[in-house]
């Protein structure tokens, strides 16, 4: 029987063969199934190489087993990150790797990406930037076409509509460049009622409650104080704003496709402009910024997880590559039995059970795979935080049994 050398290329995909715990068990392997498949009392017809391909194949299953539900535990926590790289030390081009076997930090990356959307909505954050421009307004005019009458500077610092081809943003060229072809967003009209008076608001003072539904100006603050909560301030901020804007106010617009009509007709003989916020709609692959997390981790298939080294796994991993590799054996030698169904022998033909090694070996290997992985399902970092939070919850219920002497409760331990 050779010997396993990997100079001679053992095993068809050469992944472990400079592994020495690899090499160390090849041998053994070899006799381990050999013996199971009763080699002792009738030839079994398979050849070294042929039990180390499947040995081979044994711990690649297992790896990807393995590492398919480490992504299903923290699929979360990996988009995004880079790939790493593509090659191995030696040159082979085995694609992603290097974070096989961690554990990774917990992060709000992937959280936190889900809500820029709302966020830009709501004009507090997002991945995209906003346009400041404005549209020179003329007495006694009420229409304008805000995609030919909105503008704003451009790097050069001169005033060209926004939807021209002579607007380039410097923070999103590519897309910004060919914005007349595109349809515009409007966030934010800036049209609303001056302040004609000053008004002093004291978030703790009592004349903030009239002031929210009268129309009370240039008061001073009394000396009567409420302690609230900074919330409440903000609150109140934004309903004294909103206030302002429609209860006391007959500044308004109306937006009808590419045109705003504004509300009342301008009077005076040189109106002040209009000012909006624009954007253009959000192309996922093109933030406002340099995203390389675009190009990192984006589904299974690109997660830089590589091969699980053979040495690193423990005797309970051992065992079931052990059980595995027997029953791709068994399949093997039964495809090998398979090609002749019997051999005539003097006087009657002797037959060959290749049929039932294939399914026999077939069973084994779905019955070890299934096994593995309810194991695994039960071990995922979501189970564990059930089964951790169950244990809480008995260790509570028996505490309550445990009686308490004068009063007085001593744990030791």
């Amino acid at each position: 029987m050779a010997s396993f050398n990997p100079a001679n290329s053992p095993t068809p995909f050469g992944i472990y063969d400079n592994d020495d715990h690899f090499s160390s068990d090849a041998d053994k392997m070899v006799v381990y199934v050999k013996r199971k498949l009763g080699d002792d009392l009738l030839s079994v017809e398979l050849t070294s190489k042929q039990i180390w391909a499947n040995f081979e194949e044994a711990v690649l299953k297992y790896s990807k087993i393995v590492n398919q539900h480490q992504a299903e535990s923290y699929m979360s926590n990996l988009m995004g990150i880079s790939t790493g790289s593509l090659t191995g030390s030696d040159g082979s081009k085995i694609g992603p790797h290097g974070k096989e076997q961690q554990f990774p930090r917990e992060t709000l990356e992937y959280l936190t990406r889900r809500a820029e959307p709302y966020a830009e909505q709501a004009g507090i954050g997002g991945a995209y930037n906003t346009i400041s421009g404005s549209i020179k307004l003329e007495q006694g005019r009420q229409d304008y076409d805000i995609y030919t009458e909105l503008k704003t500077l451009n790097s050069s610092g001169n005033e060209v509509a926004v939807m021209s081809n002579d607007y380039i943003d410097e923070s999103n060229t590519t897309r910004l460049k060919h914005a007349a072809k595109g349809k515009l967003r409007i966030y934010e009209v800036f049209h609303f009622s001056p302040q004609a008076a000053y008004r002093f608001f004291d978030t703790t003072s009592a004349i903030n409650y009239l002031n929210n539904q009268f129309a009370f100006e240039s008061f001073t603050p009394e000396t009567v104080f409420y302690v609230l909560p900074v919330f409440e301030d903000v609150l109140r901020a934004g309903q004294l704003d909103i206030s302002n804007r429609i209860r006391r106010s007959n500044f308004s617009y109306k937006i009808q496709g590419t045109k705003i009509r504004i509300y009342p007709n301008p009077t005076q003989d040189n109106p002040l402009n209009l000012f909006l916020r624009v954007g253009f709609p959000a192309d996922p692959f093109r933030p406002a910024f340099e995203d390389e997390s675009i190009f990192g981790v984006s589904n299974l298939s690109n997660i830089p997880f590589g091969n699980i080294p053979y040495k690193g796994t423990n005797s309970i991993a051992r065992q079931w590559i052990r059980e595995y590799t027997l029953a791709l054996s068994k399949e093997t030698l039964g495809l090998v039995r398979s090609k002749f169904s019997s051999v005539p022998i003097p006087g009657a033909d002797l037959q060959l059970n290749g049929s039932e090694l294939i399914s026999q070996g077939r069973e084994d290997q779905d019955k070890l795979k299934t096994s593995l992985g309810e194991q695994l399902d039960r071990l995922t970092y979501q189970k564990l935080l059930e089964t951790d939070a169950a244990q809480s919850e008995q260790m509570q219920n028996i505490l309550k049994r445990i009686p308490v002497p004068n009063g007085q409760a001593i744990i030791i331990g």
